[in-house]
């Protein structure tokens, strides 16, 4: 019995830096098109992180569970 091997389990993909990854870049994106200066890029990537992050925690975790 001590020599039996386990199964390998399918590696799960994780999409979490994905989802901030297109955060970062969409707020960056809206930050650019405001056009009213380069700190507005900043801001629109913070936002845009800060979004994901929301994102991540309420929808993402919550299918794990069903």
């Amino acid at each position: 019995m001590a020599h039996h091997h386990e199964e390998p389990k399918e590696k799960e993909i994780n999409f979490t830096a994905l989802y901030f990854l297109v955060g970062l870049l969409s707020g960056m994106f809206v930050g650019a098109i405001i056009d009213m200066g380069y700190t507005w890029i900043f801001v629109g990537g913070v936002l845009g992180l800060l979004t994901a992050a929301l994102f991540v925690s309420v929808f993402v975790r919550g299918r794990e569970q069903r």
